[in-house]
């Protein structure tokens, strides 16, 4: 079950509200001077280009899919999944693979559900074991290019901040017979390179790497469901079954008979 993760909108809000307090505190009455447009037009107008530059059209169109999903989490409970796959077990031994396809019809995870017909079906359980994996290969594909765009904007959003910060200084060492207008100018020229770098550090790349943590997940989880799913076609007993499937959960939980209400997977990642 997908649920949205509140974590990433309350991370970036509570960045950019950080930073405001910060320079309404230190600037005071000259906090409206953080705001240049044309600094904003260099690093936003810049970023659009290098993608537009580095991508096909077909990526580009997936940056507002590959963004949400950023903000979006899977609800999977470890032990959950582990007792279905037990109870999978025990009824094939005692009624047979046949007797599981019923079982299908309430199963959501469609994953679970392509493995367990692969198995019901008879195929053998390396042919198994290769086809879910060979999808397992080609989700990590999809998920790396979709998050490759996140990462050459955290990339490029300061690149293109020093480059406006550039600007601003040959505009500014055209003007050093004001020695009035030096103090404003650099400020000026330097907004970029903050903007540039609030965007990579505080959105992009952070992004990214949940997007990354994601995948790795996701991954964890589908490594669990094909020894479940092999574990149920070859006849093994469901109680062998679960203690194979429980090395994936975390120590804690082990130790505490996977009576917990929600295991993190993330836990479960590391601890594996």
């Amino acid at each position: 079950m997908r649920k949205r993760d509140f974590l990433t909108p309350i991370g970036i809000t509570l960045g950019f509200i950080m930073i405001s307090i910060a320079i309404v505190s230190a600037g005071g009455d000259n906090a409206a001077s953080f705001m240049d447009v044309s600094s904003i037009f260099i690093v936003i107008g810049g970023l659009i280009a290098s993608l537009l530059i580095n991508f096909k059209m077909e990526q580009i169109k997936q940056l507002n899919k590959v963004l949400k999903e950023a903000f979006l989490k899977t609800d999977q409970k470890l032990p959950e999944l582990i007792q279905l796959f037990v109870h999978l077990s025990e009824r094939a031994r005692r009624e047979g693979l046949l007797a599981l396809e019923n079982e299908m019809d309430d199963v959501e995870d469609p994953y679970i559900k392509k493995g367990m017909l692969l198995a019901i079906d008879g195929i053998e359980p390396e042919v198994i074991h290769d086809i879910m994996s060979a999808e397992i290969t080609a989700m990590e594909d999809r998920h790396y290019r979709g998050r490759t765009i996140i990462e050459k904007c955290g990339e490029y959003a300061p690149a293109w901040g020093m480059i406006g910060t550039l600007v601003g200084l040959v505009l500014m060492l055209n003007t050093l017979e004001d020695p009035a207008t030096l103090g404003p100018s650099m400020a000026v020229a330097l907004l970029t390179t903050l903007y540039g770098t609030v965007l990579a550090n505080l959105v992009f790349i952070p992004m990214a790497s949940k997007l990354e943590n994601k995948t790795e997940e996701e991954v964890f989880i589908k490594q669990i469901i094909i020894e479940g799913v092999i574990g149920v076609q070859s006849g093994q007993n469901p109680r062998i079954l679960e203690e194979k499937l429980s090395a994936f959960l975390s120590t804690e939980a082990r130790q505490n008979g996977h009576t917990e209400d929600s295991v993190l997977v993330e836990e479960s990642v590391h601890e594996a």
